[in-house]
């Protein structure tokens, strides 16, 4: 099978996929209600951000992220935060420490690295080199990045994964979540990702 034809098979060519306005996002040509592994996802329901208490001591403004529970923090201060649903990496995917927000992008460009494109590729799935900003783009509305890494905070096409470990390492949220942390945060904010 030539490349380009696995391309437009495995999913992820963008061209094959549809975006539903009513719900900000994009639907995949083989399943709007499945996920990557066949799964039937009709019952998927975001976890809605809600204000908690948070008494760890950080600064305002900071994001702390557990992967375990996968949640993001967003301090607000006087022990209060605002907590959002992540999906986080899967198994051999993740890594924890600290670090700060150094660009903020509107429905960014995605360019997956040699090492993630060669990864999929080996188990048949080959991704594009580049996927231009827009609703058939896998990182949403939003990206937060995260110092010099690879690695961001960021929407997603597929709200179905959030709650989840099954991405390459990034953090993902709703596009709606997204967004609304996006206007909140600060370039130059703390980012602590812990297990």
């Amino acid at each position: 099978m030539a490349p380009a034809q696995a391309q437009s098979n495995s999913g992820y060519d963008p061209r094959s996929w549809t975006y539903d306005p009513a719900r900000n996002v994009l639907v995949s040509p083989s399943a709007p209600d499945q996920t990557s592994d066949g799964e039937t996802r009709s019952d998927w329901s975001a976890t809605p951000r809600e204000i908690v208490h948070f008494s760890e001591a950080q600064p305002k403004g900071s994001i702390v992220i557990s992967t375990t529970e996968r949640r993001l923090y967003y301090i607000l201060g006087n022990g209060r935060a605002l907590r959002y649903a992540v999906g986080v990496g899967k198994e051999g995917l993740e890594w924890a420490g600290r670090d700060t927000i150094s660009s903020k992008k509107t429905w960014p460009d995605w360019r997956p690295p040699a090492e993630m494109r060669s990864r999929e590729a080996s188990n048949g799935r080959f991704l594009p080199a580049h996927v231009e900003g827009g609703p058939n783009n896998p990182l949403g509305a939003r990206a937060l990045y995260i110092g010099n890494t690879l690695y961001r905070v960021h929407g997603t096409n597929q709200p179905w994964t959030v709650g989840q470990a099954n991405s390459s390492g990034c953090i993902r949220m709703t596009n709606d979540d997204v967004i609304d942390l996006y206007d909140r945060v600060k370039i130059g904010s703390q980012i602590i990702v812990r297990h």
